[in-house]
């Protein structure tokens, strides 16, 4: 899927042969689901190593291609769960945001979500592209991760809820909706956010909520 000047990503529907197992995996698991101390709005559990090994070899043998990629060095994979109402979440969970890798600045960053929930107005993903200069752009995110509630909201006009849409800084440009068994591969330095329009319907069970598994790839790229 294209949109925008440049940006894609690619889709990939009945990714797995036994989506259920991925799924019976979570469902025994569901009191280790921890809070996530990051920026994520909800909580995670940690993934079986056989499933990551056969992501990280679908990934090299399928989607490398389309990302540039020469190597793929470090692979991180999580289940996820978006649980927070909107009043809970921070600034920096009420804007679309980039994926970045944490360590080398030579490196790529790839991404990857996995829908396994059969309730398709838990929403997909949206992309996004900034509509202000980049130094107006970084004010934003910084103002975001130190500005309390209510002065980020004084100053840029936006309340706490999921970003579904465009709004004065941010155009949507494309929206993957989610469907069981799905999965979206893209850059991490594209502008994203999970679809949330249904907020209320969230919940904490993996057999209920929103489920997935989210992939982050660091990748050497190919030598220009």
């Amino acid at each position: 899927m294209r949109f925008g000047s440049d940006g894609f990503c690619c889709v990939v529907d009945d990714v797995l042969r036994f989506p259920e197992e991925w799924v019976r995996y979570a469902l025994e698991r569901r009191g280790q689901f921890v809070s996530d101390a990051g920026g994520y709005p909800g909580i995670s559990l940690a993934t079986d190593p056989a499933g990551e090994h056969a992501m990280r070899e679908f990934f090299g043998l399928h989607l490398r291609r389309y990302f540039n990629v020469r190597r793929l060095v470090q692979m991180v994979c999580r289940y996820s769960m978006v649980t927070l109402a909107p009043e809970e979440l921070r600034p920096l969970q009420w804007i679309c945001h980039q994926d970045m890798p944490a360590a080398d600045p030579r490196l790529s960053q790839q991404a990857c979500v996995l829908y396994l929930f059969r309730d398709e107005d838990l929403g997909g993903t949206s992309f996004y592209e900034a509509t202000r200069s980049f130094a107006e752009t970084a004010q934003l995110f910084a103002d975001a991760g130190t500005m309390s509630a209510a002065q980020f909201t004084g100053r840029y006009g936006i309340q706490a809820s999921y970003q579904c849409d465009s709004n004065a800084y941010f155009r949507r440009m494309a929206t993957v909706h989610a469907r069981w068994n799905r999965a979206v591969f893209y850059s991490g330095a594209v502008l994203h956010s999970g679809q949330i329009a249904a907020p209320e319907r969230l919940t904490a069970d993996p057999a209920t909520g929103r489920l997935t598994v989210n992939f982050f790839f660091s990748s050497r790229p190919n030598l220009s």
